[in-house]
């Protein structure tokens, strides 16, 4: 007669941690860069900022080649560029239909968006970085042909430039957020603030309000250097109008859409 010994298993429970906020993020910076509009974005936005100053150096005149305005020209492509780059960022869940894997796999929706803005405002600070370097090297350039050529450049400009990048990509995060589809957001995200803009000049009723809300005007301030205390304001008041109220209504309507 064989006795068999039957021993009890115990089921065992293997927590499993969630993620970390910094590879959540490292996940959405090469989700920019994965995606064909991502990529090719990106790649627009380098073109462009090295155009500007392509543009400064063959037509510009000798006494405009030195390396703040290089740097002062280069900021207006990637100001349009970037938020759609934000904006493809935080739609790309729903647009590419991953949301359904990636809120399964991190339930905490609200980790997923905080990643997806700082990498944002990370892809706003290294763009701004390769502007710098971009406009030093035509600096060299225009010296090396006989302009300007001159290295000074107020710590203000460059301090405004990164707010400035930063806020519009949060801008296009907003949008993004607010409306989970990439066309709608993008048309909006160009035709509203422009609209705004034409009205605001039109109708004298809107124009001191203007004076606050369009973003278009308070951030063109940030591209010369030694903003004054009023024209920071104003900043602050339009960005509170065109990326606080939109973020906050994205995330909660990030937060509480079924996902099918």
């Amino acid at each position: 007669m064989t006795a068999v010994l039957e021993t009890p298993v115990s089921s065992v429970r293997v927590r499993h941690r969630p993620p970390g906020i910094g590879r959540l993020t490292r996940v959405e910076l090469r989700k920019l860069g994965d995606t064909r509009a991502g990529m090719w974005m990106l790649i627009a936005i380098a073109l462009a900022t090295v155009g500007t100053s392509v543009i400064l150096l063959g037509w510009a005149p000798d006494e405009d080649q030195h390396l703040e305005g290089f740097f002062s020209f280069a900021l207006l492509p990637s100001a349009v560029l970037l938020p759609v780059l934000g904006i493809l960022s935080m739609t790309a869940e729903w647009s590419q239909r991953t949301a359904l894997t990636t809120f399964t796999l991190v339930p905490a929706r609200e980790r997923v968006i905080v990643a997806k803005l700082i990498a944002g405002a990370l892809i706003a600070v290294v763009s701004t970085l390769a502007m710098l370097a971009i406009s030093a090297v035509a600096n060299l350039l225009a010296g090396a042909l006989g302009a300007d050529g001159g290295w000074d450049i107020a710590g203000s400009l460059v301090a405004q430039g990164f707010v400035m990048q930063i806020l519009l990509v949060l801008m296009g995060l907003a949008f993004g957020a607010l409306l989970l589809n990439s066309p709608l957001a993008i048309v909006l995200y160009l035709a509203l603030p422009m609209v705004w803009s034409i009205l605001g000049g039109t109708i004298s009723a809107l124009r001191d309000a203007a004076g606050w809300l369009d973003i278009n005007s308070t951030t063109a301030a940030m591209g010369e250097p030694g903003m004054t205390g009023d024209e920071w304001a104003r900043v602050g008041v339009s960005a509170a109008v065109w990326v606080l109220l939109p973020l906050v209504a994205g995330i909660l309507r990030v937060l509480r859409r079924e996902v099918n």
